[in-house]
């Protein structure tokens, strides 16, 4: 596995594990109208744009193809992290999270939050973070329940 900095050229391929791993993978935790809405944030060109030019953002190749992509906004705020939806239970989550970490640190960031989905809120309590708040945020009038989660860094 390879974890590089990403680019305006991986931009294509981290939608379509955005969508493709909300689609496969939180369908046990969302129903189908709060999937609909949520995968819809791949269509927001402006907002993809700004994560790639603003964002530290990484990728998780494995032969040459993107297992998952993460992104720290600001320094500590971990924004996207998607694991492709062949690729799940295979470390690159743990990978790429270390990874954002390490950055965060380097930067000299006591704290490292995030807006955790359900499906992803066990495998951040792994990485040691804790839960600050349940929280309900509305995409396009449907409401998701999502977790604001933190971690103090030493």
């Amino acid at each position: 596995m390879i974890i590089r900095k990403g680019n305006i050229n991986d931009l294509t391929e981290m939608l379509k594990i955005f969508t493709d791993t909300i689609t496969a993978i939180c369908k046990h935790d969302y129903n189908s109208d709060q999937i609909n809405a949520w995968k819809s944030g791949a269509e927001n060109e402006e907002r993809w744009l700004q994560v790639i030019d603003h964002q530290f953002v990484i990728v998780a190749k494995v032969n040459g193809q993107m297992a998952g992509f993460c992104t720290l906004d600001q320094g500590n705020y971990i924004d996207l992290l998607f694991v492709h939806k062949d690729f799940q239970q295979q470390g690159v989550a743990r990978k790429m999270y270390t990874f954002i970490e390490q950055e965060a640190t380097l930067r000299k960031e006591k704290l490292l939050s995030s807006d955790v989905s359900k499906t992803a809120r066990s495998f951040f309590e792994k990485m040691g973070f804790k839960v600050i708040s349940e929280q309900t945020v509305d995409i396009k009038g449907i409401g998701l329940t999502n977790y604001k989660m933190e971690k103090e860094l030493n």
